[in-house]
C-alpha cells in the first residue's frame, strides 16, 4: 500500500500547480445546466475523498461495509460552485494527502479487506481505482488528455 500511496502523494502534487493557475472564469463555466463545471467536478473529487477515507478506514475493522453515496446530491447539496475556490482547492489537496498517510498504514493483512461499493471490492483494488477515477477527473479539470475510467 506505500507504493499507492507514494503514487497518489505523486499524482496530487504533479497536478497542485495547474488547479491554483487556472482562472476561476474556466471553474465556474457550464456547458450546460445539466453539467458539472470544472468546480463542480473538484468538489465531486473532495466528495470522493470523504467517501473513499471511510472505505480505507472502516474495512479494516467491519466485515464488508456498504459506503455508498449519491454523486449528484452531494455536488449539489454542497453547492460548490459558490464555494471558495482556494479553500476548494485545499480541502482537495488536503484530503489526498490525508489519503496518502491512511494508506500508507494500512497493515499488509488487511490489503484484501473488502468494502462494499456497487460491488464488493479490497482495500487494495479501492485504492488503486481511486487513483484512476482521480486522474480521470483531473485532467477534465486540466484539459489534458483524456484518461478513459470506466
Amino acid at each position: 500500500m506505500k507504493t499507492i500511496a507514494a503514487e497518489l502523494n505523486n499524482v496530487i502534487d504533479k497536478h497542485l500547480s495547474g488547479l491554483q493557475a487556472m482562472p476561476e472564469s474556466k471553474y465556474t463555466y457550464k456547458h450546460s445546466p445539466r453539467k458539472w463545471s470544472k468546480k463542480e467536478i473538484l468538489g465531486h473529487l473532495v466528495d470522493s475523498a470523504q467517501n473513499n477515507i471511510r472505505r480505507f478506514i472502516v474495512a479494516q475493522y467491519e466485515d464488508r461495509p456498504r459506503i455508498v453515496y449519491n454523486q449528484d446530491d452531494w455536488v449539489s447539496i454542497t453547492n460548490y460552485q459558490e464555494y471558495s475556490l482556494p479553500d476548494l482547492i485545499s480541502l482537495w489537496y488536503l484530503l489526498n494527502k490525508h489519503i496518502c498517510h491512511v494508506l500508507r498504514y494500512v497493515p499488509e493483512n488487511s490489503e484484501n479487506r473488502e468494502s462494499e461499493t456497487s460491488d464488493l471490492h479490497s482495500i487494495r483494488w479501492l485504492a488503486q481505482d481511486y487513483i484512476r477515477h482521480l486522474l480521470h477527473h483531473l485532467h477534465q479539470v486540466l484539459e489534458l488528455e483524456p484518461v478513459v475510467y470506466p
